[in-house]
């Protein structure tokens, strides 16, 4: 039972991605606050349950908020770069993740971090949650949000929401099933057995070169090989006269998927591999069923990194340090905890369906972008972005979705859309948000609203609000009914990680415009273009005006968060993120060219250490500018580090010779 009671202004359950980025905003813009975790590391996903190779938001217009301060963070803690696998242009030890939100919270004497503690029941007083009792200490506060893996708290205070998949009945989104019990429907079989997406026990494995790695037993539930037979055969060819060599090559294509720096590398393959989707509905039955779910989904993996060892060689073993040992995990190579795609989801104000994500209709021309969202009350009332593609996993299957990838900067992306506040809001119950997986949002839009980038911009939006209700003395669900705009401004111009919340490819953090056109949208949301390109000649005038009327807020209405000592800086400066990868730059020379595929190339022998013909990919628009412009053969150099994972150059910079 609990013993100790404290209140705070601000109570954040669950050290997720989105809970963490919850307490670090509201206690950065001034109220008391208190974490409460499970686990001994912060950060969920992109930490303790090991995905760090996080997915989405790369674009550099994107890399802002909480997620571009992070970047920056593991960029200054990693010196050798970032760029290691092919999955993602940015891969890193989750340890050093894990420590970096641990240093942000110890710089913040407003916030006190109690670890290893579980939420037991809620406190409501009529309709509003008043705080959490965990097992040795009962929070009282004024706000509560919700940043736990599965949602925990909904059902402890009795919040309405929903576990499953929707029909097309329900939103009309392209995706969906028409019907949950019709053995004809085309997912059927999908929705008959995976009332979820899977989620996936990671680990991280080790190349421990002519030492043999220590040797993976199979787990004391082993699963047949045959489950992982196909695991990288798609990377073989067709004949080879050495299999051998062909299984080796295929093998090493696998793991480079997610390299990590010192030759580790993040096991979280969806053909084949470690995801887990059996009985999934014990996810939210029970502790015990949860915990008996967690320890099958950690043999299969075990199962997985045996079988890698033995096909590919006794040099690959699972990693000796890469997480603490915890309550469910041995640590070692094994993840802290499940990394779950899918949650409960709350039944909020507003639900983000299917439609909400997918590119404008009813337009002229191509459409790169979601429309933006607009509230009851007229108000522009997105508060975080994304631009995964929609990512669904049911192992055995491939879900058809309706297209929103994009060809940009010579590879593929997603279109860009937005959350908006009423999301995180519960439809019947006050005094509480939500930060996590747990949104208001579809089981088919969950598969592009659940990437790492965008819970971090959730949770940094769910911390300001809660900070601001508690500053102008409203409650989460009046906050909504004109208040949205004031939140967006305070993301806008937050002193540490000013964040985006309208998304525009060709205006990233360092433009000195970057807020005052940010704040162009909330006034004039129709002009959005659907190509999320921003016309800067076209509204030069408005949008010097809107940064006047900025500063001129600013000077009348000082804000009311109080101040806040760091005790070290923490260092996201905006105006630097365009020279981050300036250390790891080379420069090369060759000529231009683009193939059927729209893959950019560059054909050089200058040199020798790198392949002939190079991919050259970029985050930056006005680089896609160039290349989009340029003829073959044009005789270019191009600035960017080399990623011998993906075969890619990252372009930082081009001129044309």
């Amino acid at each position: 039972m609990s013993s100790e009671i404290i209140s705070a202004e601000v109570l954040v359950v669950g050290g997720g991605a989105g809970g963490t980025a919850a307490a670090i905003q509201a206690a950065r813009r001034g109220v008391s606050v208190v974490l409460v975790s499970e686990l001994p590391w912060l950060g969920g996903m992109l930490t303790a349950a090991g995905v760090s190779a996080p997915d989405g938001n790369e674009l550099a217009a994107f890399q802002t908020g909480i997620w571009g301060e992070f970047l920056w963070e593991l960029r200054q803690r990693h010196p050798s770069g970032l760029g290691n696998g092919w999955v993602s242009f940015f891969t890193y030890r989750p340890a050093v993740g894990a420590q970096i939100f641990a240093d942000w919270v110890k710089a913040l004497p407003n916030l006190r971090w109690i670890m290893g503690q579980t939420p037991q029941a809620v406190l409501r007083q009529g309709d509003y949650v008043a705080g959490v009792q965990f097992e040795s200490v009962t929070v009282c506060a004024t706000i509560t949000i919700d940043g736990t893996e599965l949602g925990d708290l909904l059902p402890l205070a009795e919040v309405p929401f929903r576990w499953g998949w929707e029909t097309q009945a329900e939103w009309d989104e392209p995706s969906a099933p028409v019907s949950l019990s019709d053995p004809e429907d085309a997912l059927y079989e999908i929705t008959q057995r995976y009332p979820v997406q899977s989620p996936t026990w990671v680990m991280v494995m080790e190349d421990y070169g002519e030492q043999a790695a220590p040797m993976i037993p199979p787990p004391l539930q082993a699963t047949p090989d045959e489950t992982f037979g196909q695991a990288w055969a798609s990377y073989l060819p067709e004949t080879s006269d050495d299999p051998a060599a062909a299984q080796a090559a295929a093998g090493e294509v696998f793991l480079n998927y997610g390299r990590l720096p010192d030759d580790q590398f993040m096991i979280n393959w969806p053909h084949c591999g470690n995801d887990y989707g059996v009985g999934l509905h014990r996810l939210v039955e029970s502790a015990a069923a949860r915990a008996e779910y967690g320890c099958e989904a950690q043999w299969h993996s075990q199962s997985f990194a045996n079988y890698i060892q033995r096909r590919l060689g006794n040099s690959y073993g699972l990693a000796m340090n890469a997480f603490p040992f915890s309550k469910y995990s041995p640590g070692g190579g094994f993840a802290m905890m499940p990394y779950y795609r899918e949650s409960r989801r709350v039944k909020g104000l507003v639900t983000v369906s299917e439609r909400d994500i997918l590119p404008m209709v009813e337009t002229l021309g191509e459409a790169r972008v979601a429309a933006l969202p607009v509230n009851d009350c007229g108000d522009m009332s997105a508060i975080a972005l994304g631009n995964y593609p929609n990512d669904h996993h049911y192992p055995g299957f491939e879900m058809p979705l309706a297209p929103k990838a994009i060809r940009w900067g010579g590879r593929w992306t997603g279109t860009a859309f937005t959350i908006p506040y009423e999301a995180l809001v519960p439809e019947s119950i006050d005094g509480l948000l939500v930060c996590e997986k747990n949104i208001s949002v579809s089981h088919i839009a969950n598969g592009a609203t659940r990437l790492q980038p965008v819970v971090l911009g959730i949770g940094q939006a769910a911390g300001m609000a809660a900070a601001l209700c508690v500053e102008q003395g409203r409650w989460p669900r009046e906050f909504g009914q004109g208040g949205v705009r004031s939140l967006q401004t305070a993301l806008i111009n937050d002193p540490v990680a000013p964040a985006a919340v309208v998304p525009l490819f060709n205006l990233p953090p360092e433009h000195p415009d970057w807020a005052a056109t940010q704040q162009y949208y909330l006034t004039y949301p129709e002009q959005y273009p659907r190509s999320g390109y921003h016309d800067f000649e076209a509204t030069a005038d408005t949008v010097v005006a809107e940064k006047v009327v900025a500063e001129e807020r600013a000077i009348a209405e000082p804000t009311q968060a109080k101040s806040v000592q760091l005790d070290k800086s923490g260092g996201f400066k905006a105006e630097t993120a365009k020279n981050t990868l300036l250390d790891n730059q080379i420069s090369i020379i060759g000529k231009f060219s683009v193939d059927e595929n729209s893959q950019y190339k560059l054909h050089q022998n200058l040199v020798e250490n790198l392949p002939n013909y190079l991919l050259l990919v970029t985050v930056r628009s006005e680089i896609t500018d160039v290349f989009l412009q340029l003829s073959n053969n044009s005789l270019i150099e191009v600035k960017g580090t080399w990623n011998s994972a993906g075969k890619w150059l990252l372009c930082m910079s081009v001129a044309v010779r």
